[in-house]
């Protein structure tokens, strides 16, 4: 099964941080290796953003494309509008990052891998299944 990969778990492997995120690090590397990770043109962007150095940046760009972007349709949009407003009257806030990513998961069956406890609401409202981590022995 295909996996979508949410920013954060991005920057967590992106910064090399803590022996805390070593576990997603792990995770997201068997995922790559697997060929199962799926890459968003909004989740690139929000990557890339912020970037400060025009060499951290253009590295990072590099990097990148090694993943395509998943295509994307206005079916994905227009359900993910669906989603925003679901939750709002629920009065659950998301980005529009997020609910694009729960529309796309929807349509092609993908799990969402992300450390983002907000996916967890969304989950109450409409069928995404969320990414759990192996464990290694």
């Amino acid at each position: 099964m295909k996996i979508i990969v949410d920013t954060c778990i991005w920057s967590h492997a992106l910064r090399r941080g803590s022996a805390s995120e070593a576990a997603i690090v792990r995770e997201l590397t068997e995922l790559i290796k697997e060929v199962r990770v799926q890459l968003i043109g909004p989740i690139r962007q929000e990557l890339l953003s912020g970037v400060k150095l025009k060499k951290q940046f253009d590295e990072l760009k590099h990097y990148l494309s090694a993943y395509p972007d998943l295509p994307l349709n206005s079916q994905d949009f227009e359900k993910a509008a669906e989603f925003f407003n679901t939750c709002r009257k629920k009065g659950i806030q998301g980005s529009n990052t997020d609910f694009l990513i729960c529309a796309i998961a929807f349509y092609r069956g993908f799990e969402i891998f992300t450390t983002d406890k907000d996916f967890v609401n969304y989950q109450k409202y409409f069928p995404i299944k969320l990414y759990q981590l192996r464990k290694y022995e």
